[in-house]
């Protein structure tokens, strides 16, 4: 089951419709139980991290996320749904987050306007399975103020610039996740979803789960 966490942000149908169209069933949902029994894992989001941990922390599904990434089963992070992965973040004066990526998430410190809104390029900076059929220097669509940096540079699976480089995609084992949303990311964007979707497919079925 791809299972869609719910936690009251404004996307989560876009990115339900988005795997709809493509012929996927989804659960959209709130329950922790529901989260530690998924086969594929997606927190997409809008808006504030302070604001989604708040929601996530008041829905106690903290531990149950952070032992699903834990077991390296397929996981994907959108927008909000990556920068709370990392430790901490500068947004609103600071606020800790979920601490399974180590690094943080740092205000755009552009000579363009913020916040960064509209379509840009990713480079890939690796060939994981996310991008195939997707040539490098794609555009997706981005609307963000604060960007991520993670401590293992190894990690960073896509670059974006906007008056200064920064990580746009990270890839570890089974966790993908964006700092643009596919969702909103027409053609391109599908095919990121659908190669995403089958890489955890696949890594669930060789896992052995339903």
């Amino acid at each position: 089951m791809i299972t869609i966490i719910d936690y009251g942000a404004g996307n989560i149908r876009s990115i339900a419709n988005s795997l709809a169209a493509l012929g996927y069933q989804v659960k959209v949902t709130g329950s922790p139980d529901d989260v530690a029994a998924a086969d594929v894992l997606i927190l997409p989001g809008v808006g504030a991290a302070g604001d989604t941990m708040k929601s996530l922390k008041s829905l106690r599904i903290t531990d149950a996320l952070t032992d699903y990434i834990a077991s390296d089963r397929p996981f994907l992070g959108i927008c909000i749904g990556l920068q709370v992965l990392f430790d901490r973040t500068e947004e609103n004066g600071g606020h800790d987050c979920l601490g399974i990526v180590h690094g943080k998430v740092c205000r755009l410190r552009a000579v363009n306007k913020i916040p960064h809104m509209g379509w840009n390029q990713v480079r890939q900076r690796s060939d994981h399975p996310v991008f195939e059929g997707i040539p490098d220097g794609s555009y997706f669509y981005f609307v963000h103020s604060y960007y991520p940096v993670p401590e293992d540079k190894a990690i960073i699976a896509g670059e974006t610039d906007y008056g200064m480089s920064f990580c746009s995609v990270i890839a570890r084992k089974g966790l993908v996740a964006t700092q643009f949303h596919p969702e909103k990311s027409g053609d391109t964007g599908l095919r990121f979803l659908s190669n995403f979707v089958e890489f955890g497919l696949k890594k669930a079925n060789r896992a052995g789960v339903r």
